[in-house]
């Protein structure tokens, strides 16, 4: 098993980091359905049409999300995604309905942003490693 290299390690242990913010966000979602936070107004009877769909949805997706994150494994990033995409448009598209949350779409954007640098570094580490494999050949 050939080892890490330093990026693959700095990685994972984002992919680690931004998993414990998603259980977090997650935790955040289902203590506001079932009455825990926010003084018991988030409750899912007590939501509006919109709010009783996307809550729900979220308090599902971000902890899943999360699982996956944590073992790094590829569906992970996707459902971190899907969750992402569903919150931007509910505090940028529809912010009518659900109201505005500005450090929730920055705190995403600079995940986003941070994933795609370490993917390009992944991706420029393995054509490095593959041009010195074909380079080393007789």
């Amino acid at each position: 098993m050939p080892k890490r290299t330093l990026t693959q390690i700095l990685f994972v242990l984002f992919l680690r980091l931004v998993a414990v913010a998603c259980l977090w966000f997650g935790l955040q979602y289902w203590g506001m359905l079932v009455g825990y936070s926010l003084e018991g107004r988030g409750r899912f009877d007590l939501l509006s049409v919109p709010w009783q769909v996307a809550a729900p949805s979220l308090a599902v997706l971000f902890p899943v999300a999360s699982l996956g994150l944590w073992l790094a494994v590829s569906w992970g990033p996707v459902l971190w995604v899907i969750a992402v995409a569903i919150q931007f448009l509910m505090y940028a598209l529809w912010s009518g309905v659900f109201g505005t949350n500005s450090v929730i779409l920055v705190f995403h954007g600079l995940v986003a942003l941070l994933y795609g640098l370490f993917r390009l570094a992944l991706w420029l580490e393995e054509r490095r490693r593959a041009d010195q494999v074909t380079v080393d050949l007789p």
